[in-house]
């Protein structure tokens, strides 16, 4: 280690930043092996670009500084580690990059028959820009809209849709989980569901697609985050998501799952609830496409997600403009190709053993802090509730 008393403060200032960002890079590496659902420790999944950003800011830093010459191999092995933890972080973003393969493949089909889009929209319920986003919404024209964080304002915003998509299923809430739900084409069994949350609802439904014969379920989620305003675990974010997963991994049929995750795509828990529904995620191969936070462009993740069984193939996947909203809108355009659905499957991530006990262990796990959480609640009637309009 240099020895400080002799450097200039200015230098000495410099060497402690650079520690001190060495640090808080490794730190923010290793928090996310811990198996642990605690906020402070599932939200370092997020940021791993920013986290790499910074790793490389930091051994550039390190070289200018020549920690690479110091004598005691300080710097050195504080160097190594730092690109130990780039390329590890590297590893688990680099499949969302177009460097990969594509785990959807491309629409091969001309005909609109078989084809189905889809729009994800969180609005965020205090944002006022309602033309913006309606506007976004009836350019891009999708078969399927589903908007979030949406109260009895935003429906009043959103309700001219109704005009082109007459197939609605809406749970207009105040509590910032509220959903609602259009669509272009016939739906079947269309409800609301609640999985955990007495306050947080998700979508499930079947849509018929153009050709009149294919019926295609949909599940279309925003559990909450961990966040300590929200939930000061992920316990039930991952649980909800795995719950899902193990309905869809009893299914042969057609089958996509949207929304606000609130969870990334490289997260454990995504690649865990992929494994178990044996669903594929179009953006592997297709790019990033951040859609949180909209406002900050170097502070950006992927959060709003489509995933998809191998009986579909990618025409179209995009992020549309800015509504007002913390969050963007994607965008996704399937055709449904069910005789190359073999091939497909062969890219979907197999479970293992180990994986079913977990997703068994975080869906009971959920269910008991969901159970704690209203025995916490019976015990102190007069403590502040969220209001549910519906």
């Amino acid at each position: 280690m240099p020895d400080f008393a002799t450097l200039p403060l200015w230098l000495t200032f410099l060497h402690g930043l650079n520690l001190l960002l060495t640090v808080a890079t490794l730190v923010a590496t290793l928090l996310p092996l811990l198996k642990e659902t605690a906020w402070w420790i599932r939200i370092f999944d997020f940021p791993r670009l920013q986290i790499v950003a910074v790793a490389l800011v930091t051994i550039g830093g390190g070289l200018l500084l020549g920690w690479h010459e110091l004598p005691d191999y300080w710097g050195l092995g504080a160097l190594g580690a730092l690109l130990g933890a780039v390329l590890y972080q590297w590893f688990r973003i680099m499949p969302y990059t177009r460097l990969a393969s594509k785990q959807v493949g491309d629409s091969t089909l001309k005909d609109g028959e078989r084809h189905l889009s889809l729009a994800v929209m969180n609005v965020l319920q205090y944002n006022k820009q309602g033309d913006k986003a309606l506007a976004v919404l009836q350019d891009i024209d999708p078969d399927v809209i589903m908007a979030v964080e949406t109260d009895q304002w935003w429906y009043e915003q959103l309700k001219p849709l109704e005009q082109t998509h007459p197939y609605t299923c809406h749970e207009p809430l105040d509590n910032t989980y509220g959903l609602l739900f259009f669509s272009r084409l016939p739906l079947e069994n269309c409800v609301v569901k609640y999985l955990l949350d007495d306050d947080v609802p998700s979508l499930h439904t079947r849509v018929q697609l153009r050709d009149g014969q294919t019926w295609v379920r949909l599940f279309g989620l925003h559990p909450k985050p961990p966040a300590p305003a929200e939930s000061k675990t992920s316990t039930k974010r991952d649980a909800e998501l795995l719950l899902v997963g193990k309905e869809i991994e009893k299914c042969e049929e057609p089958t996509i799952v949207f929304g606000d995750m609130n969870d990334v795509a490289w997260s454990h828990t995504s690649e865990l609830f992929r494994r178990i529904s044996g669903l594929l995620d179009p953006r592997v191969g297709r790019g990033l496409l951040p859609t949180f936070h909209a406002e900050y462009s170097l502070l950006r993740w992927p959060l709003d997600h489509v995933f998809v069984s191998p009986d579909f193939k990618v025409d179209d996947m995009e992020r549309l403009p800015y509504v007002g909203s913390d969050h963007f809108p994607i965008y996704i355009k399937l055709s449904y190709e069910p005789h190359d659905k073999a091939e497909q499957e062969a890219n979907a991530e197999e479970a293992d053993a180990d994986d079913h006990v977990e997703a068994v262990e975080k869906i009971k796990e959920g269910f008991e802090e969901e159970d704690e959480e209203e025995a916490e609640e019976a015990a102190n009637p007069n403590r502040p509730k969220k209001e549910l309009t519906t």
